[in-house]
């Protein structure tokens, strides 16, 4: 087990207390009272409503994974929904992000039988469109309500944004490429080989790792070129994103007595809200997340007691649930992976 040191031991809890703090703020500016009465007198039809979008988007985001992985042979929609969901629940669960992120090739490997280096592909070019998709979206987002924002809103904003460009871009560009480690390797692979005794078999792992990044790569070049790869992945993420996100604050909006203008551009507002999620100040972005948003359409002319309550409830549905019922197929991880079974 590797020990963790000090000062990350300190920063994880400096995180998690940003955390709590970010929460019990947005708490404080909801009047639970009221919410829970505007609740209870919700018509059925959009109790219904709320929870078939939020189907609709589980589905969608489902579908991100399932498109990678038929690309590379016969695959099961109930895989890539653990998949999904399995790391969705570690990056709520830890600091960062990237957590779900590293571990993403070895859940895909595990539930669908695939090599390492084909996961690796797939995991690494998941990230990649996603975060395109989101920055390309949370960008229009914030064209559209730069009118009404602080400066230092937007400043926070189009960072965050940027962020998710940036690391798209070198994923993609990293995936297309990592061949380019082998250059690395091969010296380090004649260094070894000369040590007496343990010289051959560190030699040997190194051949390993060549091979690895040659068919990583391969994988990679083969799905990043296929159009219908790319429109149906925008596709399942819009749905999730956009389209489920957006009817959901909008039911809650209208339910509350509230509303944006114009309509249309809410789902966009929402893409822009969200993206600080990939500033790595708590885990998942819990609290910060909610907080900025709520800020966001306050300044957009929302009450904050309207905003505060629709952001926190559409992040329970969409996000905190979701990523607590990856919880029961993360279990399965320790044993035989289902695609073998």
């Amino acid at each position: 087990m590797v020990r963790r040191s000090p000062r990350a031991i300190a920063i994880t809890l400096a995180q998690y207390a940003v955390a709590v703090v970010a929460l019990y703020w947005l708490l404080t500016q909801v009047e639970l009272a009221d919410v829970w009465s505007l609740l209870v007198r919700l018509d059925p039809g959009t109790v219904l409503a709320l929870l078939a979008v939020t189907v609709v988007g589980l589905l969608g985001r489902f579908d991100t994974y399932y498109v990678l992985i038929g690309r590379l042979g016969p695959a099961r929609f109930r895989d890539a929904a653990a998949i999904d969901l399995v790391v969705n629940f570690v990056n709520q669960l830890l600091p960062s992000r990237l957590s779900g992120r590293v571990a993403a090739p070895f859940v895909i490997r595990h539930y669908t039988g695939l090599s390492l280096p084909d996961a690796t592909a797939i995991a690494g070019l998941h990230t990649a469109m996603f975060a395109l998709c989101y920055a390309l979206v949370a960008a229009v987002g914030l064209v559209v309500a730069l009118p009404g924002l602080s400066v230092g809103l937007a400043l926070l904003l189009a960072v965050s944004i940027g962020l998710y460009l940036v690391a798209g871009l070198t994923v993609l560009l990293g995936g297309a490429n990592l061949t380019v480690l082998d250059r690395l390797l091969a010296p380090l692979r004649r260094l070894f080989a000369r040590v007496p005794i343990v010289g051959d078999a560190a030699a040997e792992r190194l051949d390993g790792l060549v091979g690895f990044t040659t068919e990583s790569t391969a994988t990679f070049r083969e799905l990043v070129v296929l159009p219908r790869v790319w429109v149906r992945y925008a596709a399942g993420w819009a749905v999730k994103h956009v389209l489920a996100s957006g009817v959901r604050v909008w039911l809650l909006f209208g339910a509350f007595g509230a509303g944006v203008e114009p309509a249309i551009a809410l789902p966009l507002y929402l893409v822009a809200a969200y993206s600080v999620t990939l500033l790595p100040v708590t885990p998942g972005g819990i609290g910060i997340t909610e907080a900025t948003a709520t800020v966001v359409f306050v300044a957009l002319g929302v009450p904050g007691e309207v905003a505060a309550s629709a952001i926190l409830l559409d992040r329970v549905l969409g996000v905190y649930l979701p990523a607590l019922a990856g919880w029961y197929p993360s279990l399965s991880l320790g044993r035989p992976g289902s695609a073998t079974s």
